[in-house]
């Protein structure tokens, strides 16, 4: 995406957020617009180089706001619930309001609202189960695929692909992760998720995300396993879901599935032009 400012002669303000531990570089293009490519994006991402991120942010104009993700390898993401409720908290006290709409590239637009408790939570939309939208390579049943361990698969404008275990703890993240995430049945790679069952509401759950890797947290990750467990009757539609940096709240209801949980606004930092000349 090509905005008009020179990067070049300029410094460029940024935010750093997190939810739930999944961090986020955020840039507001409304006030300082900037070219994103694939190396600036993979430059800020490292976390001795740079300031390091599971995802980047950039706001632009449209409907209240306008958000375009990109995972830590450059590449584009179409959902990033924890950024966009991080965003979306931030929103609504600067606007003084108690809801927002915001229009997610690649997803549509999303409401997100101030709760009774202080925290903000995103309606992530409906989820997808059919085959061909979330996408999935051919026709199989999203409900429990031809890949060991028989997982399900759910699209919430990314891919997910989750595994329910007896043992959340035991499984090895980043070798399971890594292969599951380029597994040919899945086009657009996918985001892989370990979940185990505590009890009719309650989920433990681990997550690798395509093009990032292991994150402490990811909202769109747990969504899709909310829909999931819920798909397999292994829970209701209503769950509290502990990752292993803190606990989203998801219910999927009948206008797409709503979630919350807690939000940091971290620090302001400012890129200089030395640095992004580097480049």
């Amino acid at each position: 995406m090509r905005l008009m400012v020179d990067i070049m002669t300029s410094d460029l303000p940024f935010m750093k957020m997190h939810g739930a531990g999944n961090d986020f570089v955020v840039i507001d293009g409304r006030t300082s617009p900037v070219t994103l490519s694939e190396p600036l994006v993979r430059a800020l991402a490292d976390r001795h180089r740079g300031v390091g991120f599971d995802q980047l942010a950039l706001i632009t104009d449209g409907a209240d706001l306008t958000i375009t993700f990109y995972n830590a390898d450059g590449s584009q993401s179409a959902a990033c619930g924890n950024a966009t409720r991080c965003i979306a908290a931030r929103e609504l006290a600067a606007r003084d309001t108690d809801t927002l709409r915001i229009e997610i590239t690649g997803r549509g637009t999303l409401d997100a609202v101030r709760t009774a408790d202080g925290t903000t939570a995103v309606n992530m939309g409906h989820p997808q189960t059919d085959w061909q939208d979330i996408p999935l390579a051919r026709d199989v049943d999203t409900l429990s695929l031809p890949i060991d361990g028989a997982p399900v698969a759910t699209g919430m404008g990314n891919p997910h692909c989750t595994f329910f275990v007896t043992d959340v703890a035991a499984v090895d993240l980043a070798t399971a992760g890594a292969a599951i995430e380029h597994h040919p049945l899945y086009p657009e790679r996918t985001n892989v998720q370990f979940a185990q069952i505590l009890g009719p509401d309650h989920i433990r759950m681990r997550v690798w995300e395509r093009g990032t890797g292991i994150t402490l947290a990811s909202g769109s990750s747990s969504c899709a396993t909310a829909v999931a467990a819920a798909r397999r009757g292994l829970t209701g539609r209503q769950v509290r879901i502990d990752l292993d940096g803190g606990t989203l709240h998801i219910d999927w209801r009948d206008d797409g599935v709503w979630m919350s949980g807690p939000t940091a606004h971290v620090f302001d930092g400012t890129l200089t032009s030395a640095f992004l000349n580097s480049l």
